[in-house]
């Protein structure tokens, strides 16, 4: 696979980011990237917003969430949202995107990414656990929180 590049969401590549396809029955998982964005401006400190370039094209985005003073453990350093296009999932660009966060988690001084996923046959669950995550609680709501010893 060709090397893939880290970019920071912007005005430039959002529109590719909120158009990356998704497979059959993915969609009840995740929101456009757009939300993503807004909430990127309503929390500027706390918001780390990538794409995963492949060949000069987006092929994936990640939101990822630093806030080390919220009171929810689980939401001091996650990610909040990651979506692969439909063609490259399974190539390694999740785990690239993944690894990035964790990456910039451990230069900011943390031991342990954490992520949110609601289970079901076409979900992220799969994905997450391969990549290192660890069901460690469920939310009110029903998703499993997962955790990444870094």
């Amino acid at each position: 696979m060709p090397q893939l590049k880290l970019e920071d969401l912007s005005a430039s590549n959002i529109v590719a980011a909120n158009s990356l396809t998704l497979k059959p029955g993915q969609e009840q998982f995740i929101a456009p990237v757009t939300y993503s964005a807004e909430s990127s401006v309503a929390n500027p400190a706390t918001a780390w917003q990538r794409v995963a370039l492949l060949d000069d094209r987006v092929v994936g985005f990640i939101h990822g969430n630093f806030d080390q003073d919220s009171v929810h453990e689980e939401f001091r350093a996650c990610i909040w949202r990651i979506n692969v296009d439909a063609d490259t999932q399974g190539q390694g660009v999740g785990r690239f995107l993944a690894t990035a966060l964790a990456g910039e988690a451990k230069d900011r001084g943390l031991d342990r990414i954490t992520v949110l996923w609601e289970p079901g046959d076409a979900g992220p669950e799969a994905f997450f656990q391969r990549v290192g995550f660890v069901p460690i609680g469920e939310t009110a709501y029903g998703d499993i929180i997962g955790a990444l010893t870094l």
